[in-house]
């Protein structure tokens, strides 16, 4: 057996699948019709939408099949992520790849099989539409292209679900895609005894860009926060927008005073490109850095919650050194 390697996009993947904060949902309607649709257009046993999670396949929809999940060592969907076209297993009992695969040798007795890769916005492969019958079998031209239609319609409900954790302007994570991603991350920290540092944005003087040059030139500073905050913290981090003008940044494995640098670095950035980001003055913020305790942080909403405080006392102290 050869289980199937790991996607080179794999960390981005995960953080894709994570945000979309469907593992272990109940079963949905719009998701079963189609596995309902696929079996019956293709006359086959088993029809599923499979996702592929760090060490399991778990499944949305599993028409004709008990399990929820399975190892995803063991599993054909694994495969299936590896490419863009339809896996195609004709019969996977003279298959060296799945020969002695559990899945072929027991229980559902797996011949045949044919993925279509389930593609987010961002490009992540993040698990499959598949169908499984217990009899060797081909598909055809005209099949392969309806079964990637099946599955480009169980790629918009994910599209759909993607949207709902997703700030429309900036493109980074909102309030419900930041708390269920960060959420995740904390409990990992939790697991693995890592440090985590929190730090909560507010923009300086937001509301006068607004009053002074207008809506637009205030989304073009938000979106300018954005990208600066992408540029200077890691591909790891969680980053969020979540109010009008709040960000935030969830570093794991990093401690408060590692952040120090990285917040100099940013307002440095910020400084250089004010002739360029169309309201022709540096982007300020204010700023709360929280470490991680989990004694005093049993979940995300308070990790933030101590955060937010320290900015607004760091706000009010600019402010009044100001009058």
């Amino acid at each position: 057996m050869k289980s199937p390697p790991t996607p080179i996009d794999e960390a981005a993947r995960l953080c894709s699948l994570q945000l979309l904060n469907i593992l272990d949902t109940d079963p949905e309607e719009r998701f079963d019709r189609l596995t309902r649709l696929a079996r019956r257009l293709f006359d086959v046993p088993i029809a599923l939408v499979s996702l592929i999670d760090q060490d399991r396949q778990w499944f949305k929809s599993h028409a004709g099949l008990d399990a929820r999940e399975t190892p995803r060592d063991i599993s054909f969907c694994g495969h299936a992520i590896l490419g863009d076209d339809v896996f195609l297993v004709s019969d996977a009992s003279r298959d060296p790849r799945f020969l002695d695969n559990p899945l072929v040798t027991g229980d559902p007795n797996i011949r045949f099989y044919a993925g279509c890769p389930l593609v987010v916005g961002n490009g992540h492969k993040l698990g499959t539409l598949c169908i499984i019958d217990s009899r060797p079998r081909k598909l055809t031209p005209a099949d392969i292209e309806l079964l990637q239609d099946l599955a480009h319609m169980a790629q918009q409900e994910l599209a759909a679900l993607q949207l709902a954790t997703i700030d429309e302007l900036t493109r980074l994570s909102n309030r419900r895609g930041f708390d269920a991603l960060a959420d995740h991350v904390l409990n990992l920290c939790r697991r693995l005894d890592q440090p985590a540092t929190l730090l909560y944005f507010d923009l300086d003087n937001f509301k006068q860009i607004n009053d002074r040059l207008g809506h637009s030139a205030g989304d073009r500073a938000l979106n300018r926060f954005g990208e600066a905050l992408l540029a200077t913290f890691r591909d790891s981090d969680v980053i969020g927008r979540v109010g009008g003008d709040e960000f935030v940044v969830l570093a794991a494995n990093a401690r408060p005073d590692a952040a120090t640098e990285l917040l100099d670095r940013l307002a440095k950035s910020l400084a250089e490109s004010s002739a360029t980001n169309c309201i022709g003055q540096a982007i300020e913020f204010s700023v709360g850095t929280v470490e991680y305790r989990p004694a005093d942080h049993p979940d995300i909403v308070a990790l933030v919650s101590e955060a937010d405080q320290l900015m607004y006392r760091e706000k009010r102290a600019k402010n009044s050194a100001g009058n």
